[in-house]
Parts: C-alpha cells; structure tokens; sequence
C-alpha cells in the first residue's frame, strides 16, 4: 500500500495558499484492506474511506471507462494494479493533477508544475471529455484564480462538450453545487464569461436568453457582481447581483424556476429585489406612509439583515449608482426610525382591552407620524 496527497491540497501549497481539505488516493490496497485497517467505507460509486482518527477521504486509486453520456456513466477500476499515474490521468486539469508522497517528493507526470507557474488551466488529458461536471469545474476555477487563462484546446473541448450535448445530462444538484462554488469566489464573472464562451452558459439557462441579440444570458452585469464578491457579500446577494440586471433587460415577469435546487434565500431575495426594484432604486418620492409600507412589504423590521442584503443587491446591481446609494441610505434611516416605536412607546395604559388589529393600526400611525418627522427635516436639509 502507498498513501499519496493529491490534488487541491497539493495545488494550494504549492501557490502559498491556506489548505482546508486535504485528499489521499491509496495505490496498491483493496477495499478488504482498508477496513482491515480501521477505515470506514463512505463511497458509493467507487471506493472512498474516511480515515479512523483524521476522517480526512482516502480513495482507491481508480481509471474510468465512460458507457454512457453524462457524468453518471462510467465503469470503474479499483483493483490493485492500478496506477498513481493512471488515477492522475483521469483528473480534471494539470494543476490538480499533481501527487505528493510521505517524503514531501512531487509526481507531477502532466505537468501541473509548470502550468501553475505560467497561470494556465489546461485539461490533464483526453478523458476530459467524458465528464460534463469538468466545464463547470474548470469556469468556477477560473472565477477563483482570476490572474489565471485556460488554454486554448482545453476551451475547444469544453465547446465540444456542449456542442455534444454533455451539458444536458448534467443533473441541477451538480450544476449549483458548482456554480456556487464558482459565485462566492474572488471574480466571478469570468466564471461566467467562460460558460458563455463554451456555450454551458446558454444551455444551463436557457429561459434568459436573448434570442434578439443572440448572446448568452447573465453578462450584463459582471461589474456588480464583482464588486459584490469584491466586499465579500453572501452568496444570495451574490445571485441576486447575477441575474437581476439580466431579468430587469426582459423587462418580464420573473420565471418561476431559474436554476432548480437554488437555495430558498437566494430565489426569495432575488424575487423582492425584482419585485420592488424601481421603488427601492429611488424612494424619494414616498410619504411617509408609503414609505413605511414598503418597509412592511419587505418585511424590514422582522428580517433587517435581508432588507440590508436587498439595499446592498441595489447599490451595486443598479445601473444609476448615485441614486441607489442614497436611496438606500433613506431607507436605512427609515427603518431604524419605525423599529425604535414599539408598542410599549405608544404609552397605552392597557393593552389588554384591544386587539391585535387596533395595536397594529395605533403603531402603524406612530410609525408614520415619526417618519413624517423625519421626511420633513430631509426636505429641510
């Protein structure tokens, strides 16, 4: 049995970068082996196992033999004659492709070495193909190493790939779990520029394209997008940066299923930043009232935090900048002024009397009366 790091591990280190995850592929071992030695097995396509004390994953060493389109169809090998460089081959690209072994001595057979110290993602071999989820993989890259160019042969595949219909066998858990990835990295719009390069991006989603214009959906808006992932924003406000300049170009309802499997805080955001973008883009024009039933609508005094990611989604998607920056800060003030009267300042000396109709009528008046206030002293101002 040999026992070798590999993969992001090995890359990380290599670039000075802090490492989190590390991988083992074990070469010359068997599943029996493995329990035998206390590991436990976790994999259930191949043989994966988690380590006894560190739970870190040890895979076998393994080659892939596709029968079928997409990422699912594949045959494996697993047996004990297979080699490190034959599981070094089956990877994505060069830079991930590299091997450390217990003395620290690389093996580096693709030439990941070289490619990290030229800034280039190159595909590890002609097996790239076989795996649609490696055109996902290679874009979030490239949103991560943003200094970084993707060779050109390997964007060529990719653009087979799609033109081949790999893309459309891609299952939608995959296709998030990777373009999340790719969202909350340090560029994330040339994660998205490569997808449209390759075609993926039009293919994954389909019901923004621009037919008229003939381009791919979602490029619109790539500079807030990055000034978003820039100031380290959530991902939901990450998505929200994304698609909402792309949806406001349609000038259209909201399409009830973007990108299945998107987490309920990322549609929800999204859907009220849409829903109420002209009025939060510029609120000047509000009284008090209706300035506080927006703040009711997007339901500011109970979720703040939201409201804050809904302003900061229009400070920086918004096209008229200026206006959405004060905007915001207008709204800002807004609420915390209606969140400071609660029922105890409304000075009733028995609530018990009333409803919870009658409460909520006395506090939304309290409420507008201070904002009224408030309204005044900004037009003053």
């Amino acid at each position: 049995m040999q026992i070798y790091l590999v993969g992001g591990a090995v890359r990380d280190t290599l670039l000075g970068l802090p490492v989190t995850d590390r991988d083992w592929v074990v070469v010359g071992s068997s599943p029996q082996e493995m329990t035998a030695k206390g590991f436990l097995s976790v994999g259930k396509d191949f043989p994966v196992f988690l380590h006894p004390v560190t739970k870190e994953e040890y895979a076998l060493a393994r080659t892939e033999r596709k029968t079928a389109p997409g990422y699912h169809g594949f045959v494996f090998d697993t047996t004990a004659g297979v080699t490190l460089e034959q599981d070094l081959a089956r990877r994505d690209i060069t830079i991930n492709s590299i091997a450390q072994d217990s003395t620290g001595q690389l093996i580096d057979p693709f030439g990941g070495q070289s490619d990290l110290a030229h800034k280039v993602l190159r595909h590890t071999s002609p097996a790239f193909v076989e795996d649609p989820v490696r055109i996902l993989r290679v874009a979030r890259f490239a949103a991560r190493f943003a200094d970084f160019s993707v060779a050109e042969p390997t964007l060529q595949l990719m653009q087979d790939m799609v033109a081949q219909g790999e893309v459309d066998a891609l299952v939608p858990e995959r296709v998030w779990q990777e373009l999340s990835k790719g969202l909350m990295a340090a560029k994330p719009s040339r994660m998205l520029g490569l997808l449209a390069q390759s075609g993926a991006l039009a293919k994954l989603l389909p019901q923004l394209a621009d037919q008229n214009a003939n381009r791919s959906p979602g490029l619109d808006h790539c500079p807030g997008l990055d000034a978003a992932a820039f100031a380290g924003a959530s991902l939901p406000v990450r998505y929200a940066c994304w698609l909402l300049p792309v949806l406001l170009q349609q000038s259209g309802a909201l399409p009830q299923r973007l990108l299945p499997k998107v987490p309920k805080e990322c549609s929800d955001l999204l859907a009220l930043v849409h829903s109420r973008f002209m009025v939060l883009l510029d609120c000047t024009g509000l009284g008090a009232a209706p300035l506080l039933q927006l703040l009711i609508d997007c339901d500011a005094m109970r979720r703040p935090q939201r409201f804050e990611e809904c302003l900061a989604v229009i400070r920086w998607a918004a096209p008229a900048a200026a206006k959405a920056s004060a905007s915001a800060k207008r709204l800002t003030a807004a609420l915390q002024i209606a969140q400071a009267i609660g029922v105890a300042s409304l000075g009733l000396a028995d609530t018990v009397t009333l409803n919870g109709l009658e409460i909520a009528a006395r506090l939304f008046k309290a409420r507008v009366l201070a904002l009224s206030h408030f309204l005044a002293h900004q037009e003053v101002v």
